[in-house]
């Protein structure tokens, strides 16, 4: 899913071509997409975009006269930009938002279509889409350590809940604790002032620096590359390569569809987190360390 450094360079590409320029229509492959019916799409064609707004990982698009259009891409939606009036065909493409500059083209891949678009007319209906989630740029670390606390939840779970933070996804949050070496299953409870401390600073600088350098790759294009699997990133989706800190082998935890990536040395004091499926499975065989994880696997037809 795009998340905060993500959806930042897709609103900077975004307002570069399409600030102060007429919206022309909004084409539709189908009727699932769009949620809203009031305000009618008529109601915004001929209308410029006058600001673009980040809504958590929402893309907002002001126009004139408090009109706006609020897209979410969820986990698999991404934007390009056509040349005007693109045909959009095929079974990823959703919409197209034609301008004078061009076209905004909206896909999906697979076939699970959970991307959405909403329309709102005034800023009191644009409110129904905000989310609770704390800006991690904008508040103050004691804001931070009252959010953080206010349910006792894992580390990881906590910085990836909307209603608590706002733009960070399972990808940034392992690549924010990794920098902060602290264990994604870590309990908010049980932190320390400095541990909030250090986890904010890394927060703020992990999303900082994904801003910069995607920023630096996209250049003048628009973003095309947008993925939540980076070679730079230092244990994110990288499962069994070595953390660029310590050497040691990225371990991962799968739950539902996701993984969470950890460095066993640096994170968890080298002890190997439990994979809910397996660890039951294996019960007392669990391996609890590197060095028994590894001798698991030089028996064969043995270990996780």
């Amino acid at each position: 899913m795009p998340e905060l450094p993500d959806i930042t360079i897709y609103i900077r590409a975004i307002e570069k071509r399409t600030l102060g320029k007429r919206l022309l229509g909004l084409r539709l492959s189908g009727p699932f997409f769009l949620r809203t019916v009031t305000p009618p799409v008529s109601d915004l064609t001929g209308r410029s975009v006058v600001a673009m707004h980040r809504l958590g990982k929402r893309i907002v698009f002001e126009l004139e006269d408090d009109r706006f259009i609020i897209l979410h891409l969820m986990i698999a939606g991404r934007l390009h930009w056509k040349p005007a009036s693109v045909k959009i065909g095929g079974k990823v493409a959703l919409a197209a938002l034609d301008f004078d500059t061009g076209c905004l083209l909206v896909t999906e891949a697979g076939t699970k279509k959970r991307a959405s678009l909403h329309l709102a007319r005034g800023k009191d209906a644009l409110a129904a889409y905000r989310s609770d989630g704390l800006d991690l740029f904008a508040c103050s670390q004691e804001q931070f350590r009252h959010r953080l606390r206010s349910e006792n939840h894992t580390i990881k779970r906590a910085l990836t809940d909307p209603h608590l933070f706002s733009g960070v996804g399972n990808a940034y949050s392992d690549e924010i604790l990794h920098r902060a070496r602290m264990s994604p299953f870590a309990l908010t409870s049980t932190m320390t002032e400095e541990d909030i401390a250090r986890l904010l600073a890394s927060a703020r600088d992990v999303l900082s620096e994904w801003i910069d350098r995607l920023a630096a790759e996209a250049g003048d294009d628009f973003p095309e590359k947008v993925t939540a699997f980076r070679e730079e990133m230092a244990v994110h989706g990288k499962y069994g390569k070595p953390c660029p800190v310590c050497g040691s082998p990225v371990q991962r935890v799968v739950y539902a569809e996701n993984e969470m990536n950890y460095c066993v040395t640096c994170q968890t004091g080298g002890k190997l987190l439990a994979d809910r499926g397996l660890s039951r499975l294996l019960r007392s065989d669990w391996p609890r360390t590197l060095d028994e994880l590894e001798g698991l696997r030089r028996t064969p037809g043995s270990g996780p």
